[in-house]
C-alpha cells in the first residue's frame, strides 16, 4: 500500500472541506505546494500580499466560508499584516498558509526563512503554528480550518517548511476531513426568559447592531428577518454600532436611525433617553474619535450579546452574554411580546437630500446617484473615509452582505475586497467607492479583476487628498499638517494599463451616465470621479 505524502493528505483535506480556491502571490518556498495543486484547486493571483488577503476576505464575505491564503514566508506575511488587521477585527475566517525555508535550515536564519513564524502574525490571528514535524502538517491545517470557522471566526496562520510537502503522511490523516465542530451556543432558557422580560418591561428600547449579525445572515438569511422582527415587535430604535464594516439592518426600514458616531460623548448623547440598549453582534464600542465623557447617561442599561469572548471581556461597561448572535436573535424575536406598534411600512424610510456646491460635484451627490440605480444585484464596498458616516444614511442596503467597509480602517481594503466579492458571488455587481488616497494601497487588484473579468465597478472618489485626515486635523486644531494633499494622479491611464476600461468625470450628469453604462458592462470598469 502506497503511503500518501503530506501534500496529498493536505489536498484531500482541502477537497473534503470544500476549498476550491487559493489566493496568493507565489514565492520560492511555496513552489512545492503550488505545483501540486492540480486542477481541483484554482490559484487566484494577486500582485501584492496585502491585495491577496483582501481578495480572500472579499471572497469569504461573499460566501460565508473559510478562504485559503498562500503567502511567501516572513516577507510576504509582513506585507499582508495591514490587511490582516481588517480580517481580524472583521471576524473574517481565513487560513493563511505561509511558506518556510527547508526545515533543517530555519534555525540558521537563512535567506527567506521565518525564524519565529508563529510569533510574527500575532495578535492579528486566533491561532498561529509551525508544526514540529512534517507528519503533523495535515492535522495542523485541519485544526486551522476548523479554528477559523468556529466562533469567534477569524484568521489563523500556519507556516510549513517547503520540504515537508514531500514527506510521508499518516494513515490516520484520512479521518481529518470527517471531523466536525458544532456550536449550539444560543441563549439558555433562563437567560432568554429574563432578557425577554426585561425588554417587555421597558418603554424605550435601542438595538445597536454589529457586523456579526450580517455575517450570520449571509450564512442564514433567516437571521436578517429575525432582527427586523425583533425591532418591530419591541418598537426599537435601531442603530448600527460605531465604525461598522457591515450593515446588519435594512437602511430603508422606518425603525433604522443611523450609524452611531464613533466617539464616547456622541454615543452617550445619542443613547440618552433609552431605558435599555441591546448590543447585538458588536463590540462595545469601537470608538474612533477621542471625545472624553461618561459612557452612558444615568439610568441607561446596556446588555451585549457577542460571539467573541474577548469583545465581552474588554468592554468598559454593560453586561455581556456570549452566544451565537444569529440563534440568540431568533430566540429573542420569538420570545418578546409584540407591542403591535409599527412606524410605517418596511422600506418606507426616506433619505436626506444631497449637499450641493457651486464649486462642483459633491460626495453626497455621488451617493444619491448610486442610490438612484440601487438594485438587489448590487453589493457595495466603501473605502471613502470622508463619506463613511454618510454612506448608510444615504444608500439603500436591504440584504445581508450588501455593504462592506474595512473593519480596522486599514487602507488598501476596497479594491481587492471588491474583486474577491465578485469572485465569491459572480451573479452580483460589486460597486466599490474608494478614495483617491487609499486607492494607491491596493491598485494592483485591478490586474486580478481584469484577469477574471469580475463584474466590478471601481469608483475613485477623487478629492486630490486625504480628506478624512484634513477633517481630523481641523477637529484637533492642528494646522499645517504635511502630506494631506496629492498632485493629480492619472487613475484612468493606470487602470487601462492593468486592463480595466476607465473614464474620468467631474459632473453629476457625466457620473450618472458613466455609472449606468458601467452597471451594464460584462467586466470591470473604473470611474475616476472628481469631487469637491
Amino acid at each position: 500500500m502506497t503511503v500518501p505524502s503530506v501534500l496529498e493528505s493536505t489536498l484531500a483535506l482541502l477537497q473534503e472541506r470544500g476549498i476550491t480556491k487559493v489566493f496568493g502571490n507565489p514565492g520560492s518556498n511555496e513552489i512545492p505546494f503550488l505545483a501540486g495543486l492540480g486542477a481541483d484547486v484554482e490559484f487566484v493571483l494577486g500582485l501584492h500580499e496585502q491585495v491577496v488577503v483582501g481578495l480572500a476576505e472579499g471572497y469569504s464575505r461573499a460566501t460565508g466560508d473559510v478562504a485559503l491564503v498562500n503567502l511567501h514566508a516572513g516577507s510576504g506575511s509582513g506585507n499582508a499584516m495591514g490587511a490582516l488587521t481588517n480580517a481580524h477585527y472583521g471576524h473574517t475566517p481565513l487560513v493563511v498558509l505561509a511558506g518556510q525555508q527547508v526545515r533543517r535550515t530555519v534555525g540558521q536564519e537563512v535567506m527567506l526563512g521565518n525564524s519565529d513564524a508563529a510569533l510574527l502574525p500575532r495578535p492579528l490571528v486566533k491561532f498561529a503554528h509551525e508544526p514540529l514535524a512534517a507528519s503533523d502538517v495535515p492535522r495542523t491545517l485541519s485544526q486551522a480550518l476548523l479554528e477559523a470557522g468556529t466562533h469567534p471566526r477569524g484568521p489563523v496562520y500556519v507556516s510549513v517548511p517547503l520540504d515537508d510537502w514531500g514527506e510521508a503522511a499518516l494513515d490516520s490523516d484520512a479521518l481529518l476531513g470527517r471531523r466536525t465542530v458544532t456550536n449550539h451556543g444560543g441563549l439558555s432558557p433562563d437567560t432568554l426568559t429574563e432578557l425577554a422580560a426585561d425588554l417587555d418591561a421597558v418603554t424605550r428600547v435601542a438595538l445597536v447592531l454589529g457586523p456579526q449579525l450580517d455575517a450570520a445572515a449571509v450564512r442564514d438569511s433567516g437571521v436578517y428577518d429575525a432582527v427586523v422582527t425583533l425591532a418591530e415587535r419591541v418598537n426599537a430604535a435601531v442603530f448600527v454600532a460605531p465604525s461598522p464594516d457591515r450593515c446588519p439592518f435594512p437602511t430603508t426600514h422606518p425603525n433604522f436611525e443611523g450609524v452611531l458616531v464613533p466617539g464616547i460623548r456622541s454615543v452617550r448623547d445619542r443613547l440618552t433617553g433609552f431605558d435599555t440598549v441591546l448590543a447585538l453582534g458588536s463590540a462595545v464600542f469601537r470608538y474612533h474619535r477621542w471625545e472624553p465623557s461618561s459612557y452612558l447617561a444615568p439610568g441607561v442599561q446596556l446588555t451585549q450579546i457577542t460571539e467573541d469572548p474577548r469583545e465581552a471581556a474588554r468592554a468598559p461597561f454593560g453586561n455581556a452574554l456570549i452566544a451565537d448572535v444569529g440563534v440568540a436573535t431568533a430566540q429573542l424575536a420569538a420570545a418578546v411580546t409584540d407591542r403591535e406598534t409599527r412606524r410605517g411600512a418596511p422600506g418606507s424610510r426616506s433619505f436626506p437630500e444631497p449637499e450641493h456646491s457651486e464649486a462642483g460635484f459633491t460626495g453626497t451627490e455621488l451617493l444619491a446617484l448610486l442610490n438612484e440605480q440601487m438594485s438587489d444585484a448590487v453589493v457595495y464596498v466603501n473605502e471613502t473615509t470622508t463619506l463613511d458616516l454618510e454612506y448608510l444614511e444615504r444608500v439603500a442596503i436591504e440584504h445581508p452582505g450588501q455593504y462592506h467597509f474595512p473593519a480596522s480602517g486599514g487602507l488598501g481594503f476596497g479594491l481587492p475586497v471588491a474583486v474577491g466579492l465578485g469572485l465569491g458571488d459572480p451573479a452580483k455587481t460589486i460597486v466599490a467607492t474608494v478614495g483617491d488616497g487609499s486607492a494607491n494601497f491596493g491598485i494592483s487588484a485591478l490586474y486580478t479583476a481584469a484577469e477574471h473579468q469580475t463584474r466590478t465597478v471601481f469608483i475613485i472618489v477623487n478629492n486630490s487628498g486625504y480628506g478624512a485626515l484634513a477633517g481630523f486635523a481641523a477637529r484637533m486644531g492642528a494646522e499645517n499638517v504635511p502630506g494631506l494633499t496629492l498632485r493629480e494622479i492619472d487613475f484612468v491611464s493606470i487602470s487601462q494599463g492593468y486592463g480595466v476600461p476607465a473614464v474620468r468625470v467631474a459632473t453629476a450628469a457625466d457620473f450618472s451616465q458613466a455609472y449606468r453604462e458601467a452597471l451594464l458592462a460584462d467586466g470591470p470598469v473604473l470611474i475616476d470621479a472628481r469631487v469637491v
